[in-house]
């Protein structure tokens, strides 16, 4: 161990709680089967690093010692207080059997188990994902409250009764038996995709890159892959892959949007998409496609392109075709007439989104409206352009898109 400054000390223990804190968590749950007990056990564990580091130096591994640590805590506070009594004596026992020591592999995959515990189906779906972007990836109830787009005092309650459920049903600390993994499978992957996505942009105001969360759900996908090489888990691992290399050239150095066709592709990650292009090409003949695989396959279209003016228009509408086949609905369909309008002309696409919007499924989608607008564009109607720029933009939070449609505006004025 080596001692550090006592002015470090904290920023050293702030930096291993952003690492570690969520795999400690995680094994805590696993130890103590308890989620309120182990998040108390883990506060226990930081408050203890700060004094013991100080006087002790940092530990090799910081996340061993604050499992022990929380552990230790959490069997004091069950000696100490009468509200355990309720705990059966076989928990009692196992969370006191000092001889149990983490090992360092079952720290590593606890959130893999914690997370199909998050999804379990005795759980409604919308408390599964809740309860996993809170528990596992560690997001603050107004940042799920925000992705689902509800109050925060209605999501605190919901993951509150997902603690409850999984204690009183005594819903097991576990992966599934492979013969129970893939009906449990979809739920994970939603939420996989959910938090790569809180990754990927902010839920509302300024766009903040968090890439941390999304190579937290990268990192969880490849897990799953290894776990259960399914099709649509190599599709959504793959997707990520590819929605992932392309990070760098999707904004300007002033955080400003930079469409797909307009980025500069040299800057795209060829490894990521080379991985990416390999897991779509060996899940793709596996069964018929599932919506994240044919996800996938369209992003892997566009990454293969050299340049935006050689993108296969013609493979990616009959991608969506499949898709809307598959998993209908309107945003699909959103996605298929821009497609078109890219293939047949502006004049096409732009009579399939009339159609949509005049359906009313899309009338609040911020992107059916911008869709709108870039067709009116390039067919010259500039006034039924400003008019869905102008109805776009009351739908946006996002300041970088925001300001793309004001860009957008301010150019039709000139």
């Amino acid at each position: 161990m080596n001692a550090a400054p006592e002015k470090n000390m904290r920023e050293i223990v702030d930096g291993v709680y952003r690492a570690e804190s969520r795999r400690v968590l995680a094994t805590l749950i696993r130890m103590l089967g308890d989620f309120d007990v182990a998040e108390e056990a883990l506060h226990d564990a930081f408050r203890a690093a700060l004094e013991q580091w100080q006087r002790e130096g940092v530990p090799a591994n910081p996340r061993a010692w604050l499992v022990s640590a929380g552990r230790f805590k959490a069997i004091d506070g069950i000696r100490r207080r009468a509200r355990f009594d309720a705990l059966d004596d076989e928990q009692l026992e196992n969370i006191a059997d000092e001889s149990i020591e983490p090992d360092a592999d079952d720290i590593e995959d606890d959130r893999l188990r914690l997370m199909f515990t998050c999804c379990h189906p005795a759980l409604p779906p919308d408390a599964q994902v809740a309860l996993t972007l809170r528990e596992v990836c560690g997001l603050t109830t107004e940042e799920i409250a925000a992705a689902f787009l509800t109050g925060a005092p209605t999501l605190a309650q919901r993951i509150v009764r997902a603690k409850t459920k999984i204690r009183d049903a005594k819903i097991s600390y576990s992966v599934p038996a492979p013969t129970e993994l893939p009906e449990r499978l979809d739920s994970v992957l939603r939420v996989i995709y959910l938090v790569f996505n809180e990754g990927y942009s902010a839920s509302s105001g300024e766009s903040v890159t968090r890439h941390d969360l999304s190579g937290e759900a990268i990192r969880l996908a490849r897990l799953l892959v290894g776990l259960l090489p399914e099709p649509e888990a190599m599709g959504l691992l793959a997707l990520m892959l590819l929605h992932e290399s392309r990070r760098a050239a999707r904004a300007s150095q002033s955080g400003d949007l930079i469409l797909l066709d307009e980025q500069d592709r040299k800057r795209w990650n060829r490894d990521l998409i080379n991985e990416g292009v390999a897991l779509v090409e060996r899940a793709l003949p596996m069964r018929v496609p599932g919506s994240y695989c044919l996800q996938a396959a369209i992003s892997a279209v566009h990454a293969e392109a050299p340049d935006a003016g050689a993108t296969d228009w013609n493979e990616i509408v009959g991608l969506y075709d499949l898709l809307s086949a598959t998993e209908p609905s309107p945003v699909v369909d959103l996605n298929r007439a821009v497609a078109v309008a890219m293939r047949d002309g502006p004049q096409a696409g732009l009579a399939l989104v009339e159609a949509l919007l005049a359906r009313g499924d899309l009338a609040d989608y911020r992107l059916a409206h911008a869709a709108r607008a870039d067709l009116c564009r390039r067919l010259g109607r500039n006034d039924d352009a400003r008019e869905s720029y102008e109805r776009a933009l009351a739908l946006t939070r996002q300041a970088p898109e925001r300001r793309f449609l004001e860009r957008r505006l301010a150019a039709l004025k000139k």
